[in-house]
This record gives C-alpha cells, sequence and structure tokens, in this order.
C-alpha cells in the first residue's frame, strides 16, 4: 500500500481519521493483498487520475497485472453520474477508484456496474453492520441503507478492443456525517426536486455509521476491496449472468412502483421486476414488460398519495 503525503485537506476534522495502513494490510484477504493502493490527501478526481494511466497502457488484455486502487481523503471534482458533483467532507467519506482491464469487449461489459453493486453489498454485509439485510441495491449503480443512498458507483472506459476493455470503476461510500450531508443535498436539489410529480422523490443521503456506530474509513476499504476481488476476475470471465439472481435477492424496489426520470421528466412508470441476464431493468408497465437500459435516466420509488418521501 502506497500512502502520498501533503498537507491535510481544507475542512478535514480533527483526530485520527484516516486510513490505518497497518490495519488495513492485516484486513485485506490474500487476493487483496496483491493489489496496488495509493492514498492520497487530496485530488481532483480519482477517476481522472487513473483514466489518465489507463489511457497510456497498451491496449492488450495482459496491460495490466493487476488492479490498481487510489482513494483521497478529498475529491475537489468528484463527479456522480451524469457529470454530477459529489459531495463529501475529508474523513466521512470513502473515495476511491479502481482501474483494470478485463479481458471483455466493450459490449461484454454491460451489467459490470450492478456487478460491482453486487460486491458492495457482500462487502459492507460483511462489517457487524445492524440488519444487514437493510444495505440494497438501487438500479442502475446506487447501494441504499434503509432506503437511503449509501453508496454510489461511476464507471468509465478508457479503451476497448475486440478481446479487452480498460475501465476505470469510481466508488463513493458514505462512512459519517450523513445529516450534514443530507441538509447540504437538500439544498442544492431543492429546485429540481419542485420540478419533479408530488410523488416522486429521490433517495437521500446516509451514512455507514447509521447501522455500525463505529463506522471508520480502514474497515469500510478492507470490506470493499475485499468484496471487489473476486468480483471483478468472475465478471471478467462470464460478464453479468452470474450476478443476476444476486442483485435481484439484493434489489430495494422489487416489486414497487418506480417512475423512470429523464432530463427532469416522468417518462414512464410501472412496477420493477429485476434485471435480466444483461442488466437492463425489467419494468412492467400498462403496455407490458419493457426492459431499460442504464443511460441518461434516473430511478425513483413512487410514494402513495400523503406517503412518506
Amino acid at each position: 500500500m502506497n500512502t502520498t503525503s501533503s498537507a491535510s485537506p481544507s475542512g478535514a476534522p480533527a483526530g485520527d481519521w484516516r486510513i490505518d495502513r497497518d490495519r488495513a494490510i492485516q484486513l485485506f484477504g490474500a487476493a487483496a493483498h496483491g493489489w496496488p493502493v495509493e492514498i492520497v490527501e487530496e485530488t481532483g478526481s480519482t477517476n481522472a487520475d487513473l483514466m489518465a494511466r489507463m489511457k497510456a497502457l497498451p491496449r492488450r488484455a495482459d496491460a495490466l497485472a493487476r488492479p490498481v486502487v487510489r482513494v483521497a481523503y478529498l475529491q475537489t471534482a468528484g463527479r456522480g453520474r451524469r457529470g454530477r458533483p459529489w459531495y463529501a467532507e475529508p474523513g466521512n467519506a470513502l473515495l476511491f477508484s479502481v482501474g483494470c482491464v478485463l479481458p471483455r469487449p466493450l459490449e461484454g461489459l454491460a451489467g459490470l456496474s450492478l456487478a460491482v453493486g453486487v460486491a458492495l453489498v457482500d462487502g459492507l454485509r460483511s462489517l457487524p453492520v445492524a440488519g444487514p439485510g437493510q444495505i440494497a441495491l438501487k438500479w442502475p449503480n446506487d447501494v441504499l441503507l434503509e432506503g437511503d443512498k449509501l453508496a454510489g458507483i461511476l464507471i468509465e472506459t478508457a479503451w476497448s478492443t475486440d478481446t479487452a476493455s480498460a475501465v476505470v470503476i469510481g466508488i463513493g461510500t458514505n462512512v459519517k456525517g450523513a445529516d450534514e450531508l443530507a441538509a447540504k443535498i437538500a439544498t442544492l436539489n431543492a429546485g429540481a426536486q419542485a420540478e419533479l410529480p408530488p410523488d416522486v422523490r429521490g433517495t437521500v443521503p446516509t451514512a455507514l455509521s447509521r447501522a455500525l456506530p463505529n463506522a471508520n474509513l480502514t474497515d469500510t476499504l478492507a470490506a470493499e476491496l475485499n468484496a471487489l476481488e473476486p468480483a471483478l476476475a468472475r465478471f471478467g470471465a462470464e460478464g453479468f449472468a452470474p450476478f443476476q439472481a444476486r442483485w435481484n435477492a439484493c434489489h430495494a424496489y422489487a416489486g414497487r412502483e418506480v417512475v423512470l426520470i429523464e432530463q427532469g421528466t416522468d417518462t414512464t412508470r410501472g412496477v420493477a421486476a429485476g434485471v435480466d441476464e444483461r442488466g437492463q431493468l425489467q419494468l412492467d408497465t400498462a403496455q407490458g414488460r419493457q426492459l431499460i437500459s442504464t443511460g441518461d435516466v434516473s430511478l425513483r420509488l413512487a410514494h402513495p398519495a400523503g406517503g412518506a418521501a
């Protein structure tokens, strides 16, 4: 595990909140021990850092011996889906990216974000959390805790050939400080929420400390990397199909009415019925079952009139 030291990021809390290198190594499983893990105090975006590195690799399936991990306590230009900024205070969120070369062409990457979501759920449930079953998945790339957003996934492709693809997987997990984050996000999203139908609400941020009071960055990093290592190897070999049943078993909105939002507009409503072998959302509508691919759409839960948001 490599550590790059610099001045502490602005706004960093006092006390021992950084990743404990020795404890992390002790917690890593046999496979994760071989992954290079870089930790920096601050960067623009760990995804952007690794994208530059991956683009410089030769375009071969054997271009990278093992995945590389880059962690930052603060990302000044962190992003979520559709270019949205990712807000996190130093010490409160685990922010890292994984760069890897998968022996699959571009079309073979379908469902990768969902497979990563399955790994994150399994990793987080391995911690001594209260009510582990409350950690669940929201299509296509969010991890929820008791219905609120715990973690997000952003995947970018650096290059692809007929036999291999270089990808960067960005993961942000809220570990502590959920109340302050939720208040900030609510203020920022107030205008967007007002444009939605009154029965449609997005998720609000939550943190792992809600289910694990002593949650910390070190244990969370080890749990997630230990689960990601076998998941990426299996996805590289078999694609999303072996993850389908597990994803559906962790589906937070299974059997519930949902709304697809595209560019702020309510486009489709139906009952979420899980995902198919390519990771497409199966939506039962009045016109029959529709298959929804990931793209510039957002999935929201529809609440009955007068129901909780």
